[in-house]
């Protein structure tokens, strides 16, 4: 079977806010985004095929969700998270893919499932690890206020954005992971069960303050060599069964550098499925091979840049400007309407910009049920660009973060679709 994908005009297109839940799409009338289709439902399926359901404060029902996403029962199960390699991105490329291009022969595995929003690592992690969402995990775009309402956070270290390191070239967290991330984690309910968990990734990520407020839970192993991190992951489950992860950050990491339809990409994107192949090929017999991503990446046009820094009529009243080139959190002042923000900017990016007051947002489902901790960490305004367009800000953002050749965050498909690829060695 193969994969038709849409022009680039449609990919482009903001699509309808993905939902929470365990139900599946029906036969008839379009069914609404997400519920069982979708990254936070992933690992509360995985626990069922396993034989130890991890139900969650969105998924209740863990086999409903392992029977939509299609996963056989197995002894053991690989979950792999290729960051940034979206649905529509892997297809548009699968000819460099044979492995990836082979599982998508099968039905179950040509569909998308969806991310949640925004559209950007750190919330998507946090939604895939805990089975939630960012309303309930607290962790909602690059940068956000920081629970005391004091100053950004950015939530990759879980440092201030504005001060790169300490006097001693150190990385100084500002927020404690544990507190600002206070949903349990699907690895760490399947610890409390006796199964056996384990992280294979690279060792600068054991112990991370991302991987302790998404990912916490189970044994870490690190190993420098992409062959050597596949082998551990295959191995992790070859005695005993359970759970292994493993994360591959390449795609990602390249797109932004070098722009995700570079030369530069399609050559990682070559290895990485051949790593996957590896994998399938040394993971013991009967193992269910799981592979997902975290949200897809958009060429980002030079010409579609807005630097709102030298822009009155989008810099009054905003305190604060939070989250990533393709899905901002504005932070009013003291004493402004968030409504009367949003009204300009709605005037200004007429077209361009998808814009909310967080009430609107928080009512359309954006962020999933939202706990009262977390709303004051929420912008104001929230803004998801359209198109091609990049909403930069000069004042605080390099001249290089400012012109990332492929960015993402936002609602179109290309973003927000993700592949759900289902094996079985």
């Amino acid at each position: 079977m193969s994969v038709e994908v849409p022009d680039m005009r449609e990919l482009l297109r903001l699509v309808p806010t993905a939902r929470y839940g365990d139900w599946t799409p029906g036969e008839g009338a379009p069914a609404p985004r997400g519920g069982a289709l979708h990254l936070s439902a992933v690992l509360p399926a995985v626990s069922a095929a396993i034989g130890h359901p991890v139900a969650t404060r969105v998924h209740h029902d863990p086999e409903a969700l392992r029977r939509a996403l299609g996963l056989p029962e197995a002894r053991a199960a690989i979950v792999v998270l290729v960051d940034g390699l979206g649905f529509w991105n892997l297809a548009m490329r699968v000819g460099h893919a044979p492995y990836l291009r082979s599982l998508l022969r099968d039905s179950a595995n040509a569909r998308p499932i969806s991310t949640c929003a925004p559209s950007t690592t750190v919330a998507a992690m946090a939604a895939f690890g805990t089975g939630t969402c960012p309303g309930l995990t607290g962790m909602a775009g690059y940068t956000q206020l920081a629970p005391d309402g004091s100053r950004l956070v950015q939530l990759i270290q879980f440092k201030d954005p504005l001060v790169p390191k300490d006097p001693a070239g150190r990385v100084v967290t500002i927020v404690d992971p544990h507190d600002l991330q206070r949903e349990p984690t699907v690895f760490e309910r399947l610890v409390e069960q006796d199964v056996p968990v384990v992280s294979s990734g690279l060792a600068k990520f054991d112990g991370s303050p991302l991987t302790e407020a998404a990912l916490r839970g189970g044994r870490y192993v690190s190993n420098v060599l992409p062959g050597e991190r596949v082998q551990a992951a295959a191995q992790a489950v070859r005695k005993d069964g359970g759970l292994a992860y493993l994360y591959i950050r390449d795609a990602d990491k390249t797109g932004h550098a070098y722009g995700w339809d570079s030369d530069r990409w399609i050559g990682v994107f070559e290895r990485i499925d051949s790593r996957l192949a590896q994998l399938r090929r040394e993971a013991p017999k009967g193992t269910l091979i799981v592979i997902v991503a975290d949200h897809g990446m958009v060429t980002a046009a030079p010409e579609s840049r807005i630097d709102i820094a030298g822009d009155p009529e989008l810099t009054q009243d905003v305190r604060l400007v939070g989250g990533e080139p393709r899905a901002l959190m504005l932070y009013a002042e003291r004493g402004a309407d968030p409504v009367d923000i949003a009204a300009r900017w709605r005037n200004r990016l007429d077209g361009l910009a998808l814009v909310r007051t967080k009430d609107e947002a928080i009512a359309d489902g954006l962020f999933g049920p939202v706990d009262g901790r977390v709303e004051p960490m929420l912008g104001d305004v929230i803004v998801q660009a359209m198109h091609d367009v990049t909403l930069v800000d000069s004042r605080t953002q390099s001249d290089k973060a400012t012109r990332l050749p492929s960015v993402h965050g936002s609602q179109t498909m290309l973003e927000m679709d993700i592949p759900c690829l289902i094996d079985m060695a």
